[in-house]
């Protein structure tokens, strides 16, 4: 921890001090850890990282993980034309490779701890509201660390959860170059805003993925405004080796209102998984002076503690856990959490589910029922099917305009570059609310409803 205040603020761009003296030194160790083994496979550039091993033992690494020997080869081959590169829209994945979920089904996990921001709006304490609340942000770097690739949605593309803890959430894809999605989600206690888009690096056998998106989130007993800055993610051993991933740097949650705010470090995974997972900060006054000591690790449980104006536990204080991830399915294929089934299937689907919904993608369903070729030649369909929508859209002249978000004047500058934010328009509430008050008949089964996000129904595609 570090010991007094001068040494722990930085801005919410990242910055110097202690952090960053710690950021520094233990990026060189993680390094360390990479070893290339071109001289052992023959492969120019290549770099495997063990996060359980040292430097040694790269050459075994490579050999394991998912892909297949030759599919292994091919994509390495395929891929080095794209090193340096930003490989956001560039590159089309197998299906192997991917989890039967899409980016927008994921943005609903956060929602899995959302009794924290009931928590956060109760209470009376605003630092306090920012240990709840920062936990909250923390609490889905559980499911983060999966390491298979979720769907890319396509343009229109939907998600809804109305069955969980009060809340209602939507989530559409509001642009296809670049991918960006925005979702809304709202209960008695908060409303949460974003617009996602990534911004990418591909490094061979790995990529750095940086977030350009705008996280707002607004307690409503107090009225305060939070706004995120979360660290940027790596992903390791892509094609050779075990894939897994880590968020190195700071989190960043600033109460617009107020002025306090958190700073959190998430470690770097050194040699042997040292320091993986681990995370730990402060909550800081608008004086920018330590009131509260956080630290856990974001795959386990969050605790916190008062602290004085160095940093140091107050006298007779104790460290309470605020967070603890919830028990997990063993063995699960894809490593999905209860929560993470449960936003994924049909049984919790709201009444009228929309068309344009993830579950329906028969892509997503084929993979979530074993079969790779149906997932693989339904994927290729509906981007190719995509593909004939974007010119029927040219050839009309017409733009693309979401159904439930527009895009605002609002442009909101992040460490790594300028986002346009799309802003919830209140319709999907109008929607489910008519739905809702209408007659309760019996309904079609939902999972014989054709996945259906397009702009126009006449699309042909091209042979």
């Amino acid at each position: 921890m570090a010991s007094n205040k001068d040494e722990n603020q930085s801005g919410s761009s990242g910055g110097g001090g202690f952090f960053s003296s710690i950021a520094s030194s233990l990026s060189n160790l993680g390094s360390a850890m990479s070893k290339s083994v071109n001289g052992m496979l023959g492969y120019e550039g290549l770099e495997v990282v063990n996060p359980e091993g040292g430097n040694e033992d790269a050459g075994a690494e490579a050999q394991r993980g998912r892909w297949k020997a030759e599919d292994r080869d091919n994509y390495w081959k395929m891929m080095q034309k794209y090193i340096g590169a930003d490989v956001t829209s560039l590159v089309t994945l197998p299906v192997i490779i991917c989890e039967p979920m899409t980016n927008l089904q994921k943005m609903a996990e956060l929602m899995e701890y959302a009794y924290l921001l009931d928590l956060a709006d109760e209470c009376e304490d605003p630092h306090m509201r920012l240990v709840y609340s920062a936990s909250w942000f923390i609490s889905v770097y559980y499911a983060l660390q999966r390491t298979w690739k979720p769907f890319n949605p396509i343009l229109g593309e939907t998600y809804e959860l109305v069955n969980h803890a009060g809340i209602t959430f939507i989530a559409e894809q509001v642009s296809h170059h670049p991918p960006m999605g925005a979702a809304h989600a709202e209960n008695e206690h908060f409303i949460y805003d974003i617009t996602s888009k990534v911004k990418t690096k591909f490094l061979g056998n790995s990529v750095e993925v940086y977030p350009l998106g705008r996280s707002r989130l607004t307690l409503k007993k107090s009225g305060v405004v939070l706004d995120l800055v979360p660290p940027p993610t790596k992903v390791h051993n892509l094609i050779f080796g075990r894939t897994w991933i880590d968020s190195p740097g700071e989190m960043i949650l600033t109460n617009l209102t107020t002025g306090d705010k958190v700073l959190l470090y998430f470690q770097p995974c050194g040699w042997f998984g040292a320091g993986r997972y681990e995370v730990d900060g402060y909550v800081y006054n608008s004086e920018e002076e330590p009131k509260i000591l956080m630290t856990g690790k974001w795959n386990e449980s969050l605790s916190y503690q008062p602290c004085d104006l160095e940093g140091e536990p107050l006298p007779g204080s104790t460290m309470k856990e605020v967070w603890r991830a919830a028990d997990a399915p063993k063995n699960d294929k894809f490593q999905y959490t209860y929560f993470a089934h449960k936003i994924n299937s049909f049984d919790t689907a709201p009444k009228k589910l929309l068309a344009s919904d993830s579950r329906l993608r028969p892509d997503r369903y084929a993979l979530e029922k074993g079969d790779l070729s149906k997932a693989s030649s339904e994927k290729s369909r509906l981007e190719e099917r995509q593909r004939a929508d974007r010119r029927t859209r040219e050839a009309k002249g017409d733009e693309f305009k979401p159904k439930w978000f527009n895009l605002s004047n609002e442009v909101c500058p992040t460490p790594w570059g300028d986002l346009e934010v799309y802003e919830y328009n209140g319709k999907y509430h109008e929607h489910r609310a008519a739905i809702d008050s209408s007659d309760k008949g019996e309904e079609a089964d939902v999972k014989t409803t054709e996945f259906n996000p397009w702009q126009y129904e006449d699309s042909v595609v091209s042979a």
